[in-house]
């Protein structure tokens, strides 16, 4: 049987190059959802030892609650704005300080929620990020158009739950919960494309650490709030 002989031929520069992007590619994404991971991790522990120990239900009872509930903002906006100057090393500690403070903002949830509802809340969110993270990765359509509506949705949320702390309206709250997992859900499938671009966009200068470090940082966010959502409007509480 006659061969062609240019299917025998060794790839060619371009598919060389495509190779390597597509293995590069999939480092940088593994390193993104890694940081992410071992984020989440670090936070679940901090929750559950905070409450376990008892020092959680101290600090709640004093104003210090309120600088544990805002430290994690503000981590976030000094590694948003700081990280390009910041040593890689720096940039991680920061990172996991902000997903230590974070758990150490949300051990209350464990003692308003059942460790049940918890659980099953977790594993749904778990589902749904991967399903639309994975959407966000392998779709051709370009959801950029969307980024703009997102984001006017994402304020409308943080302005009325500011709003709902004041007034503690239930029917706001479960407005806000319904909206918020749309929200988040879109978001996941939104950033996690935008992520994969800037692979594009960095790779040229082969500083992805701290590109990688930040898509974490923004997916870490997503499902946090994707999580809080759902567990706000399915989950079961605690009988007082």
């Amino acid at each position: 049987m006659n061969m062609d002989a240019s299917s025998t031929r060794p790839l060619g520069a371009a598919g060389r190059g495509a190779a390597a992007i597509d293995a590069g590619l999939r480092r940088y994404m593994l390193s993104v959802y890694n940081y992410m991971a071992a984020g989440l991790g670090v936070t679940g522990l901090v929750a559950y030892v905070a409450v376990a120990t008892g020092f959680y239900q101290q600090i709640a009872a004093t104003p210090l609650i309120w600088v544990v509930m805002l430290a994690p903002l503000a981590a976030v906006l000094f590694l948003s704005f700081r990280i390009e100057r910041m040593a890689i090393g720096t940039a991680q500690a920061v990172f996991w300080g902000f997903a230590a403070i974070m758990g150490l903002s949300l051990a209350g949830i464990l003692l308003i929620y059942t460790g049940t509802s918890i659980a099953r809340v977790f594993f749904i969110s778990a589902g749904t990020f991967a399903a639309m993270s994975l959407y966000g990765y392998s779709t051709n359509r370009d959801l950029s158009r969307f980024g703009s509506f997102l984001f006017m949705g994402l304020i409308g949320i943080v302005l009325a739950s500011i709003v709902n702390i004041f007034v503690g309206s239930s029917a706001l709250q479960f407005a806000i919960s319904v909206i918020g997992v749309l929200l988040f859900t879109g978001l996941t499938a939104y950033d996690t494309q935008r992520i994969k671009q800037v692979y594009f966009d960095a790779a040229a200068t082969g500083d992805l650490a701290k590109p990688a470090l930040m898509g974490a940082v923004t997916l870490y966010l997503d499902f946090i709030n994707l999580f809080v959502m759902l567990l706000q409007l399915t989950g079961t509480r605690r009988e007082r």
